[in-house]
């Protein structure tokens, strides 16, 4: 399958057919291009809150609210593409609202992958960063679920998630780790490309990271982006010896592409130069506990 992954730029919206018009070319771009999975980052559905007016967009409180009053809008726009263009499209996540428990209504960080069939699946973020738990009060959502899709079985850790092995271990039936992030500087940026190269490593399976990038100084949340589009793979047979299938310019926007098979996921997985996934449960009893040793 061609993948392609999203180095996207947030826009001031004028009117919802500008979003139309953006989100439809962008689409169109990456099925030209023969792609069958679109990849957009995290909180790249931020760009919604300037239909309600730059105030409101540059209110951290307002804006999360603007745009989950929007989500439906994007999520039928993201629908109806996915079906026209017979493609699967993870949308940039946003914040949604949902029932909580405890009855307190915060949003949560929310990510909608859409199948050409019409059917969505959802998955919230599960760990907050310190901006999101000290400053804007998001909160963690629904539990990791695993998409048994038409492309293979694909999982969504988004952003910050990515770092948290066992998160991803949780998801070692995907064959692919789909890692949508936004990040305000490099060192972001890297902490998300490792996490996402390390999941694909001890997986044995693929990951795919996408970046908003650029600047947007209408939002306190999203004013400066760092990244690139991604694609890694275990470094081993089958992948490239780097385990990078495909990775885009840094702050350069556009798709970034990469051609993978999923049956060298599952040849790797049964016979690779190591077997990370295979031997995962080796580490049981040699982790813990760890005895120190003092050397004068």
């Amino acid at each position: 399958m061609r993948i392609a992954t999203a180095s996207y730029p947030l826009d001031v919206l004028p009117d919802w057919a500008a979003y139309e018009d953006k989100l439809t070319a962008w689409v169109t771009e990456a099925a030209t291009a023969g792609a069958d999975l679109l990849v957009f980052p995290e909180y790249g559905a931020m760009e919604l809150a300037t239909l309600a007016g730059l105030d409101v967009a540059g209110d951290l409180e307002a804006s999360l609210f603007a745009v989950a009053e929007r989500l439906p809008d994007a999520d039928a726009l993201h629908a109806h593409l996915a079906a026209q263009f017979g493609v699967h499209i993870l949308a940039a996540s946003g914040p949604a609202t949902h029932d909580p428990p405890d009855g307190v209504v915060r949003p949560v960080n929310r990510a909608r992958l859409f199948a050409p069939s019409g059917e969505v699946g959802v998955q919230d973020k599960q760990i907050m960063t310190r901006f999101e738990a000290e400053t804007w009060d998001v909160v963690p959502g629904g539990p990791l679920q695993l998409f048994d899709t038409a492309l293979g079985r694909i999982g969504i850790l988004i952003c910050y998630d990515s770092e948290f092995p066992l998160l991803g271990h949780a998801l070692n039936e995907a064959d692919i780790i789909l890692v949508p992030s936004v990040t305000e500087a490099l060192a972001g940026y890297s902490r998300v490309r490792i996490g996402a190269q390390a999941r694909a490593l001890e997986n044995q399976c693929v990951t795919v990271m996408s970046s908003v990038v650029g600047l947007a100084p209408w939002s306190e949340a999203v004013d400066i982006s760092v990244g690139a589009g991604g694609i890694f793979g275990p470094p081993d047979r089958g992948f490239p010896d780097t385990g990078v299938v495909a990775l885009g310019e840094m702050n350069e926007t556009g798709w970034v592409y990469g051609d993978v098979d999923l049956a060298d996921v599952a040849a790797v997985r049964v016979d690779g130069g190591v077997l990370n996934r295979r031997d995962w449960n080796a580490q049981t009893g040699r982790a813990d506990p760890v005895t120190v040793v003092k050397l004068a």
